[in-house]
């Protein structure tokens, strides 16, 4: 065996075991819903033995007084087996949803702690296709098949030890049946398991299409795309119907193989079992009761072959799920590391560089220090490196190179969350969720009274228009804020960002969409809010711009200038340029 198959092997050992700890927690479900299973299937098989006593003690010696009997015991025995079948079904579907309810959650939460990196890697639509697609064929396979095969196994080798019972003879027929279909098992198995991950890439892929689509719809209509994105999205559902398609021909053959083995078996019991009636070794009941019980063991065989081939399909569900519960954060605390209290909001960079992309440098040895509450402009041309800047700050990457202090703490070596807590961003993409008003402002700090979510909104120059709205605060804004205007969901993030009370404030482009006497009226209201607090403000508006404390102009990942409006004016550098460039755009 070579080491990629051991490999494999070993990954999908470890896949099983950890998709079954999510079913620890419900044991006695499982034991219950067994119980049922064992019940149901030790009753199905006295059927067939039934059916025997009933053709040659009923049937063939005429006794009508048992024949009442049985039928009597019949009733009974279906009304047991009805019972049984509800529960077990019941306690299956249970189990299946909790476990698939936990192992959302649970993914949810790792892809929550994942690092920026990861999603600046990654198609929104193929993450969604693991939650989904991939969730209900790990539910379906972990739940379905591990009960399946239990009923199977005890029909199959209770079925086996009674017809040994019966006539020896006739069982070795139906042996000889076993390593022809474990042998065609395994060829489609592994065919079918290859194809499975595949169709799941592909669907992940039609997913990641409708997702964009769906979120960008109006630039869609704008650009009269829509025959565009048809033809996108029919050609990927194509080649996922294409390879959809090679699957099906397998599991299509492998049926009908089945079915063929199957009845060919069948037919040769019953030709040697009726020349066995014929002799008189065996009644006509024993020849019937063997067949159904020949049939019964069958459809285990039949079943198994199945049962494997979703089982491959599963392992390449999980594989793709899984594969999400693998990845790590890249941005981690270090064991211990201390939470640190509000902070003042002194921030230093010490010949910080960064890549995105190795070898291609976003900054290159950025050194920095702003004091507590000043008011910081970045400004530059695009792809400067300001975001960059700003993401550094959140610790959303750490730099290739270098540090970065907060109050003189680097902060990698701080907890996380604390420090995430000290600042708040109003970014260039201003993201609202599809609730409420309150809902929205609320998200800066949860736990916030109604007074002062009113008094971020007036702040942020919001509680007036939230006002005339008809139901006000609890006014439904749609989809990422759909039903506002772009100045009135900006003025939203602002109100959010404020009620977070920060000591360090980000706006990213955060009045680009305000229209001047709005940007005006919340820079007066912003004056206080920004007094005792560190202020990053990336902005191409003048206005901004002027009243900065300082400015710092970067060009290429590196800050060429750096001073006050009117000094930086007097160089005649960069700053001047773009001054003159949006004074005269303005």
């Amino acid at each position: 065996m070579n080491t990629s198959i051991k490999t494999e092997l070993k990954t999908e050992r470890k896949n099983i075991r950890k998709i079954y700890s999510f079913f620890r927690p419900y044991l006695r479900y499982i034991i219950l819903s067994g119980f049922c299973v064992v019940t149901y299937t030790a009753v199905t098989l006295t059927l067939p033995w039934v059916v025997r006593h009933l053709i040659d003690s009923v049937f063939v010696d005429k006794n009508g007084e048992l024949l009442g009997k049985i039928s009597i015991g019949l009733i009974f025995l279906f009304i047991l087996l009805g019972f049984v079948a509800f529960l077990r079904n019941y306690y299956m579907e249970y189990i299946g949803q909790r476990v698939t309810a936990d192992l959302r959650i649970g993914l949810f939460e790792r892809l929550q702690s994942l690092s920026i990196n990861f999603f600046d890697n990654r198609r929104t639509g193929e993450i969604i296709s693991r939650f989904t697609n991939d969730v209900t064929i790990i539910q379906n396979a972990a739940v379905n098949i591990p009960m399946t095969l239990f009923r199977q196994l005890i029909l199959f080798f209770g079925g086996i030890a009674i017809i040994l019972y019966m006539n020896w003879k006739l069982t070795g027929l139906i042996i000889l049946l076993v390593p022809v279909v474990i042998t065609a098992a395994r060829y489609y198995g592994v065919r079918i398991k290859k194809y499975s991950i595949k169709v799941q890439d592909k669907l992940g892929s039609v997913t990641t299409i409708l997702e964009e689509v769906i979120s960008s719809i109006r630039l869609v209509k704008s650009f009269v795309r829509e025959d565009y994105e048809k033809d996108r999205f029919s050609r990927q559902v194509e080649k996922t119907f294409e390879t959809a398609l090679c699957r099906l021909k397998l599991s299509a053959t492998f049926g009908p193989v089945l079915i063929f083995l199957t009845y060919s078996i069948s037919t040769a019991i019953l030709w040697f079992g009726g020349l066995q009636v014929i002799k008189g070794n065996i009644t006509p009941g024993e020849l019937i009761a063997f067949i159904l019980y020949a049939v019964m063991i069958s459809g285990p065989m039949g079943t198994f072959a199945r049962l494997y081939t979703q089982v491959q399909e599963a392992l390449g569900a999980m594989h793709r799920v899984f594969d999400l519960f693998e990845k790590q954060p890249e941005i981690i605390d270090l064991p211990n590391a201390p939470k640190i209290g509000p902070v003042k909001g002194k921030v230093k960079f010490n010949d910080v560089c960064f890549e995105y992309t190795s070898g291609v440098p976003v900054l290159k040895n950025i050194n920095f220090e702003c004091s507590p509450g000043e008011i910081i402009a970045l400004v530059g041309p695009s792809g400067a490196g300001k975001t960059t800047f700003i993401n550094l700050i959140h610790r959303f990457y750490d730099p290739l190179r270098g540090t970065i202090e907060i109050d003189g703490n680097n902060i990698r070596e701080i907890n996380l969350r604390s420090l995430l807590l000290q600042i708040a961003l109003v970014p260039q993409e201003t993201f609202l969720f599809g609730s409420t008003i309150r809902e929205n402002i609320r998200y800066g700090r949860i736990e916030a009274t109604q007074s002062e979510l009113i008094e971020a909104a007036k702040a942020a120059n919001a509680h007036q228009f939230i006002s005339e709205l008809p139901e006000g605060y609890d006014t439904n804004i749609g989809e990422k804020g759909i039903k506002l205007s772009g100045g009135q969901r900006q003025r939203l993030a602002i109100a959010r960002a404020i009620l977070k009370n920060p000591r360090i404030l980000i706006f990213d482009e955060g009045m680009s969409s305000l229209d001047n006497q709005s940007e005006a009226l919340i820079q007066e209201a912003l004056e206080n809010f920004m007094a005792f607090r560190t202020t990053f403000i990336i902005a191409h508006r003048l206005s901004t711009v002027q009243h900065a404390d300082r400015i710092i102009v970067m060009d290429q990942g590196e800050i060429i200038e750096e001073g006050k409006h009117a000094d930086l004016l007097k160089q005649k550098g960069l700053y001047h340029y773009l001054y003159t460039l949006r004074l005269f755009e303005e």
